[in-house]
């Protein structure tokens, strides 16, 4: 299989078009958007001269990965002849069944139907389609190009041929997949939520601040990066989508998304790509004077 269609030109979408790309298939970008088709152009372009200066590409290896990806406004036109279409769109449920829905009626019969979905059930995406034995997740981690992990999720009727072909093409991509069951949050997200989800409690109640929070968990537990700025990163919107869904699977109210988080989202304030979340990304990079504020309106003991 060397013919992969991809559904969505963002972060995510433009990442594991550049994998792929990189990695000798024949890539069919397609969005709906034009200036989102550019835009993710540019990024994998930007990102592949980064490798080029890091040593890890040549010059020629980047123009030929470029020249392995074609853009298209059009699913029906894009899919054409794919082995592997690699949904990347927005985390919504109703759009990704949409979306699947489509790509059933106008892929060919042999095509294999991926999601890069973090959270949504693959059993239930896979009930949009005629062919749920071939309706399989992978969800990539961000940056693409630089993350290791594929989690490869199977959906209820996934078939074991499926499953061991996208493992197997996973490790020629580079990648190290992990198979696992079709439960919210799969694992990763399973984990990773609750102990964002908990860090925001922290600063909402008034524990401390969020570069307090961050640096116990980077200095303490060793990770390269503290949840708060991990979710801001992730972006805070994505972080509650998540959280609603497990809250949702499981009915449990520890996945509940903080008040916090949820005030933050709905003010607009997304993290990362919205300039403001937990720190200030207004010139690319963390402003602590940000995360200050945040402690004094938090703070329920002052």
């Amino acid at each position: 299989m060397n013919h992969t269609a991809v559904i969505g030109a963002g972060t995510m979408g433009n990442g594991i078009a550049h994998v792929f790309a990189q990695n000798n298939h024949q890539v069919a970008l397609i969005d709906i958007s034009e200036a989102s088709l550019e835009k993710g152009l540019k990024t994998i372009e930007k990102n592949l001269d980064r490798q080029v200066n890091k040593g890890i590409l040549t010059e020629d290896d980047k123009i030929a990965t470029l020249k392995r990806i074609t853009t298209f406004t059009s699913i029906e036109e894009g899919v054409k002849g794919a082995d592997l279409v690699v949904e990347a769109a927005t985390e919504n449920m109703e759009i990704k069944l949409k979306i699947f829905e489509n790509l059933d009626k106008v892929c060919d019969e042999k095509t294999i139907l991926a999601t890069n979905t973090s959270s949504i059930s693959i059993t239930r995406i896979a009930g949009a389609t005629q062919r749920p034995e071939k309706v399989i997740g992978m969800h990539f981690m961000n940056p693409v190009p630089v993350m290791k992990l594929v989690e490869v999720i199977r959906g209820y009727s996934t078939s074991d041929e499926i499953t061991d072909q996208i493992m197997e093409m996973s490790k020629n991509l580079g990648k190290i997949p992990v198979e696992v069951s079709d439960y919210p949050g799969f694992v990763s997200n399973r984990i990773l939520m609750p102990m964002i989800n908990e860090a925001i409690y922290a600063l909402y109640e008034g524990v401390a601040g969020v570069e307090e929070i961050d640096t116990v968990m980077k200095l303490g537990m060793s990770h390269p990066m503290g949840p708060l700025q991990l979710a801001d990163f992730i972006g805070l919107d994505v972080c509650r989508s998540i959280l609603e869904v497990l809250f949702e699977g499981f009915g449990n109210p520890k996945y509940a998304p903080c008040p916090l988080l949820v005030n933050m989202v709905n003010a607009g304030h997304k993290g990362a790509k919205s300039g403001t979340g937990f720190y200030d990304w207004s010139k690319g990079a963390k402003d602590l004077s940000v995360a200050t504020r945040f402690k004094k309106k938090t703070n329920k003991t002052s």
